[in-house]
């Protein structure tokens, strides 16, 4: 991909510290993105940073729960004067966060996490970094849900699959909101990518479930990192100028929508 690509943009990447997160940041990067992470993890920001800037990358971080809409508004804000405006947010914080799979072992703090994280924590992003935006005459706001809000998977829970079920309502409201001010707002709905946390999930099923996992995608395999990163980098992009309010199904054909 041309390393010019997004020369002059700057994104916004929630829970870009770590996994999914930081493989989006680099290669964003990489095609000449200015990058700012926003994570809980301050250990992890400054390591990433520093890799980034090794590859001349220019980049800010800052140390946030996205579960606090006040605190997101203010590091917003100093990142965009930081780095001269927001053109792209791609929120990738979130996930099932360890919680427990199974009905039995959910407890109301389970649910209350899942569900601030993945659903407040976007709104809260989406909405600081739209001001921004409309001051640079237009965006692009990629949020993610999951094969498991639009299906039933064995992998993960009830809260889990309402969060990102949840997710796919904000981004087609939000999108038929921003619309008129030249900003787009798509999901990616991506497959099981084993990142660090899905991998230990994965790994805890039987070996019938995950045979199962495996049988259900007509490609036959597990996908790669960069499978999911290119979808993502797709709708952050000019290539998706005409797209809006809609839903990239990324897992191997195991979910084939209407």
């Amino acid at each position: 991909m041309a390393k010019n690509r997004f020369t002059g943009k700057v994104f916004v990447i929630t829970g870009g510290a770590g996994g999914l997160g930081a493989a989006i940041a680099q290669e964003a990067g990489l095609q000449g993105g200015a990058i700012a992470i926003l994570d809980t993890n301050s250990d992890a920001i400054d390591s990433l940073l520093i890799n980034l800037r090794s590859r001349g990358i220019k980049a800010e971080g800052r140390a946030v729960d996205v579960r606090d809409g006040n605190a997101v508004t203010q590091a917003i804000g100093e990142l965009s004067d930081a780095l001269s405006g927001i053109d792209i947010l791609i929120t990738a914080a979130g996930g099932s966060l360890g919680t427990p799979r199974d009905m039995d072992d959910i407890s109301d703090e389970d649910l209350g996490l899942v569900l601030d994280v993945n659903v407040k924590g976007t709104y809260y992003c989406a909405r600081a970094v739209i001001p921004h935006m409309k001051k640079k005459g237009g965006g692009s706001i990629i949020t993610f849900s999951s094969i498991g809000g639009r299906s039933a998977s064995p992998v993960t829970g009830v809260p889990y699959a309402t969060a990102k079920a949840a997710i796919l309502g904000l981004t087609r409201r939000l999108a038929k909101e921003v619309g008129l001010d030249n900003i787009r707002v798509n999901a990616i709905a991506p497959g099981l990518f084993l990142t660090d946390r899905l991998a230990e999930m994965f790994g805890s099923l039987s070996e019938i479930e995950q045979n199962e996992v495996i049988a259900g995608i007509p490609l036959g395999r597990m996908p790669e990192i960069r499978e999911c990163i290119d979808p993502v980098l797709f709708l952050a992009s000019q290539e998706s100028s005409y797209i809006t309010g809609a839903v990239l199904d990324v897992n191997g054909g195991r979910l084939m929508s209407n």
